[in-house]
């Protein structure tokens, strides 16, 4: 199975799910009360553990796995607790941020369950958040790939592009860019030959080095999850490339479901192919050959 987990966790409705936290959130605040707002998270996970089963909880389990897989590709989360089939991610930060969100979005899509909730003991006051989603496994399988603006510059390139297709299949959209990304350079032959120091250079002045994927001799791959700005990207990737010996950087970005394939070629390059085409059209030799066939129809 591409994603497994070893218990099965039912879908609350908001209704069940509010019945499970009312109970778990008065556990927090004790915890908080007794153990302060200082200790690392370890401590607050085990006291927190330690009083909803006193409380008589169904079922109260820690560090679940979830184990997401796809050839000889494994990668294995954690969730820190799920109670009668509520989860939770437990954090000890001065307060959430997005990267917050986005680890538990990327929990609750690889177990298809709708709402789960951060709770955030170092706050004066235990901070917790529900996050919900709406998107189902179905959904995120509903995949569009555009392809229009790729070239296939080696064989790289197209093992590049069906490995991640294959990926997506397996796994469906929306799950953390980095999960996507450790995949990639695993199955296109593992870091030590996928990830290398490429030499930066503008004009003839030496800019030291950049780390960058590189699934062929002249080619590095970048992939991004972004939703709107993507002309800006393209831009600076341009910019990086031009900065380079390269020849492309295919870029793979993650627009939701929506897959957009790219090449990014050096400039240089193309306006060399287009003058050399130029000067093939417009060379005496296409002039006269073409003049000779029009006298040989004549």
């Amino acid at each position: 199975m591409p994603i497994y987990c070893p218990i099965s966790i039912k879908r609350l409705d908001p209704a069940e799910f509010e019945k499970i936290d009312y109970r778990v959130m008065g556990h927090a605040y004790s915890s908080q009360n007794d153990l302060g707002r200082l200790c690392d998270e370890c401590a607050y996970h085990a006291d927190l553990n330690a009083r909803l089963i006193a409380d008589g909880f169904r079922s109260v389990l820690t560090e679940v796995p979830i184990t997401v897989s796809h050839c000889d590709f494994s990668k294995k989360y954690f969730l820190d607790l799920v109670v009668d089939d509520a989860v939770y991610e437990l954090k000890t930060d001065r307060s959430f941020c997005n990267e917050h969100e986005a680890q538990l979005l990327n929990y609750m899509f690889l177990l298809g369950v709708p709402r789960a909730k951060l709770l955030n003991f170092r706050p004066p006051k235990v901070q917790g958040k529900l996050i919900a989603t709406s998107l189902t496994h179905e959904a995120r399988r509903q995949i569009n790939s555009t392809q229009n603006r790729w070239q296939e510059l080696t064989s790289g390139c197209s093992k590049l592009r069906q490995t991640f297709l294959n990926l997506l299949n397996d796994w469906g959209a929306f799950l953390e860019i980095g999960l996507y990304e450790e995949a990639l350079i695993y199955l296109m032959g593992g870091q030590a030959k996928i990830e290398q120091r490429v030499v930066l250079r503008r004009n003839e002045i030496a800019l030291g080095s950049q780390r960058m994927f590189m699934h062929s001799p002249d080619a590095a791959f970048r992939l991004t999850a972004v939703t709107e700005g993507q002309q800006h990207i393209e831009a600076h990737l341009h910019r990086l490339l031009a900065l380079t010996d390269l020849d492309a950087i295919q870029w793979i970005n993650l627009n939701h479901t929506s897959i957009e394939f790219t090449t990014i070629v050096q400039k240089t390059k193309i306006d060399r192919a287009q003058a050399n085409r130029s000067q093939v059209i417009n060379s005496p030799a296409v002039h006269s050959s073409a003049f000779n066939q029009s006298s040989d129809r004549a």
